[in-house]
C-alpha cells in the first residue's frame, strides 16, 4: 500500500495547513456520525425515508446564514448516486464533493479540509459505486476525447492492484483515495490522529441501494 500511495501522491503535493479550525458544530462523535450515515442508508434500502418531511422547514429556518454538516463525502459524479438521498439526509446535513471516479485531487482535498476544519464534519466517506465508468475506462485504457484521460492517473493505482476485475478495482480505488486523504493532507491527518475525524471508504450497489463499508 505504501508504494501505491506514493505513486498516487505524485503531483498532488502535501498542501499547506489551513488557519486554526473552528470548533466543530456537530455534537456527534466520528463514530456516531458514521452510524448516522449508515442508519440513513438502511432507511433508504428499506424505503423508510424521513428526510423529505424536514427539507422545507430546514431550508427556511436553519440554513440561510450557516451550514452545520455532520459528515462529508467524496462521491463519483455518476447521476445514479444521489448522495443525500441514499443516506436519507436533509438539507445542510452533508458536505458533498463529487468528481468522476471519486478521486482525491488537490481541489477535492482542499474542499474536504474546509468541511472538516471549518464546518466541523466528523466523518469523511469516500464512496465508490458499482459499474463505475471512470474505473472501467481506466482499465480499458483506450483513447478518449478531451480531458477525460486526466482521471486515469488517479485511478491507475487501483487498477494496478485489481487488474481487470472491475468491481475489485472500484473498491480498491475507494480505499486508496481514502488513504490519500489521510496521507496528503496534514490538516486531515492531524484531526484523525486527535480523534476528531474518521476517514473511511465504501461502495454503493446500484441495484440494492446498499452502502458497504470497506476495511482499510
Amino acid at each position: 500500500m505504501a508504494s501505491i500511495l506514493a505513486s498516487a501522491l505524485a503531483g498532488l503535493g502535501a498542501g499547506e495547513a489551513l488557519a486554526p479550525r473552528a470548533m466543530a458544530q456537530s455534537p456527534l462523535s466520528p463514530e456516531e456520525a458514521l452510524k448516522e450515515l449508515m442508519d440513513g442508508n438502511a432507511r433508504f434500502v428499506e424505503g423508510r425515508l424521513t428526510s423529505f418531511a424536514h427539507d422545507l422547514e430546514i431550508l427556511k429556518n436553519h440554513t440561510v446564514d450557516k451550514q452545520e454538516p455532520f459528515a462529508a463525502l467524496l462521491s463519483c459524479a455518476d447521476s445514479r448516486v444521489p448522495v443525500e438521498l441514499i443516506f436519507d439526509q436533509s438539507i445542510g446535513h452533508l458536505f458533498v464533493t463529487r468528481v468522476a471516479g471519486n478521486v482525491a485531487t488537490p481541489e477535492i482535498i482542499g474542499s474536504l479540509e474546509y468541511g472538516a476544519a471549518v464546518l466541523g464534519t466528523k466523518v469523511i466517506l469516500v464512496l465508490g459505486h458499482a459499474s463505475c465508468g471512470a474505473v472501467k475506462a481506466t482499465i480499458q485504457g483506450k483513447a478518449v476525447p478531451g480531458q477525460i484521460s486526466s482521471l486515469f492517473p488517479h485511478i491507475q493505482p487501483a487498477v494496478h492492484v485489481a487488474g481487470h476485475d472491475l468491481e475489485r478495482a472500484i473498491a480498491e480505488n475507494a480505499k486508496i483515495q481514502a488513504a490519500l486523504l489521510r496521507e496528503a493532507s496534514p490538516v486531515l491527518a492531524e484531526m484523525v490522529k486527535e480523534g476528531h475525524l474518521k476517514i473511511v471508504a465504501g461502495t454503493y450497489d446500484l441495484g440494492s441501494g446498499k452502502v458497504t463499508l470497506l476495511e482499510s
